[in-house]
């Protein structure tokens, strides 16, 4: 379903009935909202909640900015390394406005916030900056953005950064099989039929546009502020992260939550970047009964 959220187009996808508590899902960079596992959101359903998931700007069917200037990324990752100010074309700040914008387009005025990855961050923006419309945090796989934190292997992100051999839709996918299976623990299987099946409906449906991820990425890496901002988060929080995460190490996970008032850090055995069958173990057993404790 089609929503003017912040004033842009935002697609949504709203389960489980209009008079349950809400859980709002922010998916990660270059993600869509059908990226959130099926078990994930059949679970919360089945544990009472109504789910709110959306594609974020630049993802999926929301409006996407191919009409902005194009930047040069490798630039901006030099200004990033020498300490000078990124320029992004949207922030994340702008894009946890969408998120209330989402909230606001369907009368919700407070709602449980679960991101993942850069998900998270835009998550722990919403919960700073607007704390009357966050009943709860839960940020998975994501960081403070702290500088002197660990990130990725070159390996990693040599494969995030690399090309798909073509245009063509076999090629595409083969590519994102690749960047997938980088960014799993290396005890998860490596489930590629069912990858495979996955990939070709998200292709499918929300296109291949790489100009999209940049845009992201760039709101990702001018946003230097947020680990101080932490503080400002009173709502209860539980920060989730996997032990095997070779994409954002745990030392992010661990830093974000000591900068925040109060929150539990749970680490999850077997996960990589990714939504084992150990995270969905770890969300029936902990994050749901975490927000229902929450009145």
């Amino acid at each position: 379903m089609k929503i003017t959220a912040n004033n842009i187009s935002i697609e949504i996808e709203d389960s489980g009935g209009e008079t349950r508590p809400v859980v709002l899902l922010i998916m990660g960079l270059g993600m869509q909202l059908i990226d959130w596992p099926d078990e994930v959101v059949s679970q919360l359903v089945a544990a009472g909640f109504r789910v709110v998931r959306y594609d974020n700007r630049d993802a999926g069917l929301s409006q996407h900015f191919d009409h902005v200037r194009r930047s040069s990324l490798l630039w901006q990752k030099l200004r990033f390394r020498f300490g000078l100010p990124v320029r992004p074309f949207y922030s994340l700040q702008d894009m946890a406005g969408d998120a209330v914008g989402v909230l606001d387009a369907l009368n919700i005025p407070r709602a449980h916030i679960i991101g993942a990855s850069m998900g998270g961050m835009i998550a722990q923006r919403l919960a700073a900056t607007y704390p009357e419309r966050v009943m709860s945090l839960v940020s998975i796989m994501s960081s403070s953005g702290a500088r002197h934190l660990p990130s990725a292997k070159p390996e990693i992100i040599a494969a995030l950064l690399s090309k798909p051999d073509g245009p063509r839709e076999d090629q595409l996918i083969a590519h994102q099989l690749k960047v997938t299976q980088a960014v799993l623990s290396p005890d998860e299987p490596f489930e590629k039929d069912k990858l495979t099946r996955h990939l070709r409906i998200a292709l499918r449906r929300g296109g291949y546009d790489p100009n999209s991820s940049i845009r992201q990425i760039l709101a990702i890496m001018a946003d230097s502020g947020r680990a101080e901002l932490l503080a400002q988060i009173r709502c209860p929080t539980l920060v989730v992260h996997g032990e095997d995460d070779p994409l954002i190490p745990m030392a992010c996970g661990e830093d974000t939550a000591k900068r925040i008032a109060g929150a539990e850090f749970l680490p999850i055995q077997k996960m990589g970047h990714s939504f084992p069958l150990s995270f969905m173990q770890a969300q029936a057993g902990k994050i749901i009964p975490f927000l229902h404790g929450i009145q």
